[in-house]
């Protein structure tokens, strides 16, 4: 499950790439790490129409039989957009394209400290942009307990069935990516039955590791 990411980009190339019309984010940062519960910036459709990047907050509503406690700390992927809870948010008017330019997942073996280093992926060393294909909902809940009732603006993303790269690494899922300006505008406008076949893992040999901790590739030789 990928709960941390990186932004390595600009804005104008997420406007550029996405045909955005606003920009609500300001996000304009050299780099930036997002984990659940963070702000990050999404690229939507706005009620008339026009896209925008806006900051939304990473975890949509959990179903609520598999909330414990006061709090919905949040669903940040989804595997199973055909689940009943998820139905609500697969229109085109919920989706949502997050731009990254590097995702995580924790080690498959520990480091000399015993710590679960991460290990990160790109499209190459140069990291290029990318988007993950994501849903978008407004909801008011509890994300913490001392903050009480609120209102917010979440978002998740898809996942599937990972390719060889990151199979090794994390054998049940990786993020749904989407490389090319025709994916990305077929997620935001499409209807459903025609857009859920994005839902698909990039082919074998895309992405590449392009971090990970000191000795990762003696202690796994297959994925160097």
């Amino acid at each position: 499950m990928c709960n941390l990411y990186n932004i390595t980009t600009n804005r104008q190339a997420v406007l550029e790439f996405t045909r955005a019309m606003h920009d609500r984010g300001g996000f304009n940062e050299p780099s930036r790490d997002v984990f659940p519960n963070y702000l990050a910036p999404v690229v939507r459709a706005r009620a008339d129409g026009e896209r925008e990047i806006a900051p939304l907050t990473w975890g949509m509503p959990t179903p609520p039989e598999r909330v414990t406690g006061k709090a919905d700390r949040g669903t940040t992927n989804i595997r199973h957009p055909h689940y009943r809870h998820w139905h609500q948010w697969m229109g085109s008017e919920h989706r949502c394209v997050v731009p990254a330019t590097t995702f995580a997942e924790p080690s498959p073996t520990k480091d000399e400290r015993g710590r679960v280093p991460n290990v990160w992926f790109a499209l190459g060393d140069v990291r290029p942009l990318f988007f993950f294909a994501g849903v978008w909902a407004s909801w008011r809940g509890v994300r913490k307990v001392r903050d009480g009732e609120q209102d917010f603006e979440l978002f998740a993303f898809l996942t599937t069935t990972p390719n060889d790269v990151v199979a090794p690494v994390h054998p049940k899922a990786m993020p749904v990516i989407l490389t090319e300006r025709d994916d990305v505008e077929a997620w935001l406008t499409e209807p459903w039955p025609d857009a859920k076949h994005l839902q698909r893992p990039l082919p074998d040999g895309v992405l590449k590791i392009v971090e990970s901790p000191e000795g990762f590739f003696d202690r796994n030789p297959k994925l160097a």
